[in-house]
């Protein structure tokens, strides 16, 4: 058990050496992104998987003071670096919790765009999609980052979203 949370925690910090590199910001600009999402000021945003915030405070910028970001992820260590990120960058309006895609307790049609950047591949998408489903308001974009078109076009095949379009490696769909 110590040996799992050690590989755990030096692949965490890994992971955070290299969304925090830089160079990775210069390459991949989070704000294109996030834009292609969909996100805008005022909106409530959930973030699936915020890891170390490579998303999470651009995020937050974008839907500004009147906006709220619900970041979520399922290690502690990643809970930790946002909120030094968050208290660095002396934003408030991002709410972090350490819980499951598959079951984020956020009220029903909450949410006006959740979004799963780098993390769809690692999801038991059959519990995640119908979760975002039921957070999400009517109408509301539900944002994969994608390499794969086969990848997102399963994730709108059983009904609960209809595909919106598609924008570099961001794909929306629509909750139906």
């Amino acid at each position: 058990m110590n040996r799992q949370r050690h590989k755990s925690g030096l692949s965490f910090r890994i992971m955070a050496l290299i969304h925090d590199n830089p160079l990775r910001r210069a390459l991949d600009d989070p704000f294109k992104q996030l834009r292609a999402a969909g996100i805008k000021k005022g909106q409530r945003v959930l973030e699936v998987g915020c890891g170390p915030g490579f998303f999470t405070v651009p995020a937050a910028e974008l839907v500004g003071p009147d906006g709220c970001v619900f970041a979520i992820d399922i290690h502690p260590m990643a809970i930790k670096a946002v909120e030094r990120k968050l208290s660095r960058a002396s934003l408030s309006n991002v709410k972090l919790a350490l819980v499951s895609a598959a079951d984020t307790g956020l009220p029903a049609e909450s949410i006006d765009v959740a979004f799963l950047f780098g993390v769809a591949h690692a999801l038991p998408m059959d519990k995640v999609l119908p979760e975002m489903h039921r957070v999400l308001k009517p109408g509301g974009i539900l944002a994969v980052e994608t390499f794969s078109n086969r990848a997102w076009q399963k994730m709108y095949s059983d009904g609960l979203f209809r595909f919106a379009g598609k924008e570099g490696r961001v794909c929306n769909l629509i909750k139906q």
